[in-house]
């Protein structure tokens, strides 16, 4: 398909796992990652897109897994929180040294490092071509940073959620364990609910559907495929909406 000359969405949120971050390393922030999503982001930003993200945390700590061995859950999960923080302000580096202007905003106070999630302030810095980096998940416990990004993207208006996976969309099973799985090029939501196919949490699912808002999956390291969709290519990931006449093939 041939690609727009001009974006065909005005404003998207990107939503980032931790371990998207790690590269090939076992743990941490890859130098090396974080500048080339800038690079990619950047091209966005030139083209005249508003662009926001919601990052996770996974790449440093996960609450859940220590919740299952006794820890309180709640002191879990907050401690992912922070460990959001960190991810944010790693990639606001990245995005300032590649040129941009970036803002962290986080739904936990923390005023000395970040600013406090305002919705209204977030949609100005948007409107003024400042990168908006959504920390600290919802600021609740219990809610994952798949929530967190699909109420965010409702709150700013967003006309597009990407969600970034290590793999180029849906698959009718994970590609990595069956040979014969295939990838949907679109889905309803009431679909990948029912169909229980683990993209994101059910209540980040119905938050989208609920509300209108379009999520695209796409593979994260494949260099390009951000701009190519946010330019209006429509055979780049899988594309779940509630138009129920779209090919699937």
């Amino acid at each position: 398909m041939t690609q727009n000359s001009t974006p065909t969405f005005r404003r998207i949120l990107l939503k980032l796992s931790g371990e998207a971050l790690m590269g090939n390393a076992d743990y941490g922030i890859s130098a090396d990652v974080v500048e080339r999503l800038a690079a990619e982001i950047k091209e966005l930003i030139d083209a005249g897109v508003e662009v926001a993200l919601v990052v996770g945390g996974g790449n440093i700590f996960r609450g859940v897994g220590l919740a299952g061995r006794g820890m309180d859950r709640v002191t879990g999960d907050q401690m992912g929180m922070l460990a959001t923080v960190i991810n944010a302000l790693g990639l606001q580096d990245a995005i300032e040294h590649a040129g941009m202007t970036a803002r962290v905003m986080s739904a936990v106070r923390i005023n000395q490092v970040c600013e406090d999630y305002i919705r209204r302030r977030a949609i100005r810095h948007l409107e003024k071509g400042r990168v908006v980096i959504f920390a600290a998940g919802t600021g609740n416990p219990f809610f994952t940073t798949d929530s967190a990004a699909s109420l965010r993207a409702i709150e700013i208006n967003a006309d597009l959620m990407l969600k970034a996976t290590k793999v180029d969309g849906i698959y009718t099973a994970d590609p990595k364990r069956d040979a014969s799985a295939k990838r949907y090029s679109h889905l309803s939501y009431d679909e990948v609910i029912d169909q229980r196919l683990a993209v994101m949490d059910t209540t980040a699912i119905v938050l989208c559907r609920d509300n209108g808002m379009p999520l695209r999956v796409f593979d994260i390291n494949r260099t390009g495929d951000l701009k190519r969709i946010v330019f209006g290519e429509d055979n780049v990931g899988t594309l779940v909406d509630n138009n129920l006449t779209r090919d699937k093939a």
